[in-house]
């Protein structure tokens, strides 16, 4: 299997976007905090450019020192990206929710077709949300659903179909890899038939949804009736053999465990030094309204914020780190751009799993307020295509 080349982001007049990784150093400061904290060793791999351990990730989770570790992700973080901090223009359509799956986290699926706020979107109506949002230059819609047991797959290539007859540039993510391998078993197909099918309809990249934790334990206990994580990372490894970008995610704050958090980062570490395919990785905020976590806590801004910096400091193959605004909140989405993260996302217009999940972040934000967020963190708004592929410096 040949690995996918590094991502190339041309501007739009042609010339090449590079950022000067001599600049990044760690300040005396930093460096004096690094070694009071017990991460002197860490400091110096990460530093030389040398891969971190599994027991270099605990270190890191166990560290009393945010800010220091902060500092860390914030040095990658700059060697990778300088100050650029992406954003695009997308809507998130999801056309239906209704899934034979029982995770007991999620509060967007409904059961079975017929019960409260179980709902269809006809091909039309999604065809519709796209003609009516031409004029805001749209780029990338992405799209997920529940694992609908009641739908033929034609409904699958025939919505990707009528969306490119509709706005033949447009983008399409669309179908987590726990889709693809539900369709597989459905419909009694392989997964290369599936993918293949889909892509000859229309589908540009994968987004990197129903991760969530591969590690057994966790994993049997949030969502036994899914793919599992050997099945998740086979999806991705034959789409990325197919020539396809992918996504990758973590749901993170729920009843898994630090050590579950490093292991699932390792084992994309690991299929990414295989394939090259991952464009980015999107540690997802565990939400407990309307779902069987109710009473478990949501994790702290902390919490969050080192997931990001442990992330971006375990996954050194990973070109992107990024922070899903309505998940974290604008003010936290902000703060994660010195923890590691080089991308916010985009627009986001009409997203409806965290919001029934409890968010109350806005259903989409305007080109300009992306960008005034961006510049009061202090970073450089870059306008991006899904692939990576700079639109605009803003």
């Amino acid at each position: 299997m040949s690995a996918i080349s590094d991502l190339s982001r041309p501007l739009a007049g042609g010339q090449p976007l590079t950022v000067d990784a001599s600049l990044p150093r760690l300040s005396p400061v930093a460096h004096r905090a690094l070694e009071r904290a017990g991460l002197g060793t860490i400091r110096d791999k990460v530093v030389g450019g040398e891969r971190l351990s599994y027991e270099d990730g605990l270190a890191l989770y166990a560290c009393n020192d945010l800010s220091a570790v902060g500092a860390l992700a914030n040095l990658v973080r700059e060697r990778k990206h300088g100050d650029l901090t992406y954003f695009n223009r997308n809507i998130h359509v999801d056309p239906t929710n209704v899934c034979v799956a029982e995770c007991i986290f999620c509060s967007f699926s409904r059961l079975k077709t017929g019960d409260p706020n179980a709902y269809l979107m006809q091909v039309d109506e999604v065809v519709g949300r796209v003609r009516d949002l031409r004029g805001k230059f749209l780029t990338e819609i992405h799209m997920v659903n529940g694992l609908n047991p009641d739908l033929p797959f034609s409904y699958y290539t025939d919505l990707l179909k009528a969306l490119k007859v509709e706005q033949p540039d447009l983008h399409i993510k669309a179908f987590t890899a726990v889709e693809i391998h539900f369709f597989a078993e459905f419909y009694g197909m392989t997964y290369e038939e599936v993918l293949q099918q889909l892509m000859d309809a229309g589908l540009d990249s994968m987004p990197g949804g129903g991760a969530e934790i591969f590690h057994p334990r966790a994993r049997k206990k949030l969502c036994k009736d899914k793919a599992d994580a050997d099945e998740w990372l086979a999806v991705h490894r034959l789409a990325h053999k197919m020539g396809m970008r992918t996504n990758c995610t973590m749901l993170f704050g729920s009843i898994e465990r630090v050590e579950e958090r490093v292991d699932h980062v390792i084992r994309l570490r690991e299929l990414q030094d295989e394939t090259g395919g991952f464009q980015t990785f999107i540690p997802l905020r565990f939400h407990n309204t309307n779902n069987r976590l109710r009473k478990i806590p949501e994790p702290t801004a902390g919490d969050t914020l080192r997931t990001f910096a442990v992330s971006r400091l375990m996954l050194d193959n990973m070109p992107h780190i990024k922070a899903y605004w309505p998940m974290l909140g604008i003010e936290l989405a902000q703060l994660s751009l010195d923890f590691g993260v080089d991308d916010i996302d985009g627009t986001v217009l009409e997203e409806r799993i965290y919001h029934m999940a409890g968010a109350d972040t806005p259903q989409g934000l305007a080109r300009a307020d992306l960008i005034s967020l961006i510049r009061r963190a202090g970073r450089i708004p870059v306008e991006r295509d899904t692939l990576y592929h700079v639109a605009a410096e803003a």
